[in-house]
């Protein structure tokens, strides 16, 4: 029997996931209930936090960001805002394997690691899972397949198993928490039971709109995933509904293996919500700087450590969730890629914890920057500055800027500082919004 007593750590990402689409953060039920009851549950039993912030506010350079524990503009292939199909072969667009990652930090300190879900780190052969620390994987390379066909938008078979192709019939939600319940059952199997990291990101809720009982929209949104004229609040709450669903087929399967008590589980969006999100009572969602583009859900379970019913307001952002993992299970970052994430262990030990945490982002675009730092918010966009009191003003309507230009200067300063230390944003670095005014009014 192994005598390793070190959690097992389960990273769950949903996609495109708003503040309060969720329960337990305000998000009404739906139709046919409540929405997300699991992850409520979750939260519950465990930690919740108000003031968690994604990376960025689009898809992969959060992805970069939480692989690495390392602010994304540090790498190339994070200044796509995201990377799309037309990178297929490139050799610069994608995590590069020799980058030192939280799965490869983790199995060359004995973890047994594993992907199940989105990638959308770069295309192979150049990029791709197992070149970056996964023992296995399972689910798409892109950004966004139908839940189906399993195609991207261009109209390419896109699941994976390790490296090759599966083509496997079932709704992508179910086939992920499925796989994902299946593993957990496998690693309690394995005779020298060895701890794990499960990353499970699922692409729920992202686009295209299909629940599943909506088998039929494949053939419709074939030509365009972003499935411009479709889509409802009521399907988007059901394919949430599907997403938490399956998470309670994980926990079960933690239950029934007797490692419940000793994973670490978190659960969060890569960015903010996006057309069918709820994200009150924040301003803006996917692609903005603004508190609904960044601000996510963050929940975090673990009942060995973590005492029920806890509620923070710490802010926090996708990184420093890496380094939490990597302190939960002893393991040191790379000493020539120090990490920019900061260890969150002691919050988990104690909600009440409280550190200084300036959180910076800057977006190609629109020309956006935001730095975070204690009540106040740094923004930019399209050449306008202002000042915020996140705690008086979590809606961003109330500009302090001309009652506080000390302040807004200093902000402005400190981004200033920050940004000097990270590479410019190459002038080749592509913005793919997929769809503009004409489809829809602005926020």
């Amino acid at each position: 029997m192994s005598t390793d007593t070190r959690p097992n750590l389960i990273f769950i990402v949903a996609d495109d996931l708003g503040y309060a689409d969720l329960g337990c953060y305000g998000g009404r039920a739906a139709e046919f209930g409540p929405v997300s009851p699991v992850i409520d549950g979750m939260a519950a039993r465990g930690l919740r936090l108000t003031q968690g912030y994604a990376n960025s506010p689009v898809c992969s350079p959060t992805r970069f960001a939480m692989i690495t524990g390392r602010y994304q503009y540090r790498l190339r292939g994070a200044a796509e805002e995201p990377i799309n199909s037309r990178s297929k072969g490139s050799t610069t667009l994608g995590l590069p394997p020799e980058v030192p990652t939280l799965p490869s930090l983790l199995r060359a300190a004995g973890y047994h690691t594993a992907l199940i879900g989105k990638w959308h780190l770069g295309y192979p052969p150049a990029f791709g899972p197992l070149k970056s620390g996964y023992d296995t994987f399972f689910g798409p390379m892109s950004g966004g397949v139908d839940y189906f066909t399993h195609c991207s938008n261009n109209g390419s078979h896109d699941l994976y198993a390790d490296e090759a192709e599966r083509h496997e019939e079932g709704y992508l939600t179910d086939l992920l928490s499925q796989r994902a319940a299946a593993y957990v059952h496998d690693r309690a199997a394995d005779p020298g039971r060895r701890p794990f990291l499960l990353s499970l990101h699922y692409t729920a809720p992202h686009w295209p709109w299909e629940t599943r009982d909506d088998h039929a929209l494949a053939a419709e949104v074939r030509s365009n995933l972003f499935h411009l004229h479709g889509g409802n609040i009521h399907q988007y709450r059901r394919m949430i509904h599907h997403m938490d669903e399956g998470i309670g087929g994980v926990l079960q399967a933690l239950r029934d293996t007797g490692q419940l008590d000793n994973t670490l589980v978190v659960f969060t969006s890569d960015n903010g919500g996006e057309r069918f999100s709820d994200n009150w009572p924040l301003v803006g969602g996917k692609m903005d700087l603004t508190e609904g583009g960044i601000r996510v859900p963050w929940v975090a379970q673990w009942p060995a450590v973590i005492a029920p019913g806890g509620v923070s307001d710490q802010p926090c952002m996708t990184m420093d969730w890496t380094a939490t993992l990597l302190a939960a299970a002893g393991v040191a970052a790379d000493p020539a890629h120090p990490l920019d994430g900061v260890s969150l262990l002691p919050l988990l030990h104690d909600a009440s914890h409280r550190m200084p945490r300036p959180l910076h982002w800057r977006m190609n675009h629109r020309g956006q920057r935001a730095l975070r730092d204690g009540a106040f918010k740094y923004l930019r966009v399209d050449g306008h500055d202002y000042l915020f009191n996140l705690d008086q003003d979590a809606r961003e309507r109330a500009n302090l800027a001309s009652r506080h230009p000390e302040r807004l200067a200093a902000l402005r300063q400190a981004w200033e500082a920050w940004n000097a230390t990270m590479p410019p944003i190459p002038d080749d670095a592509t913005v793919s919004l997929g769809y503009g005014v004409q489809d829809m009014p602005q926020r």
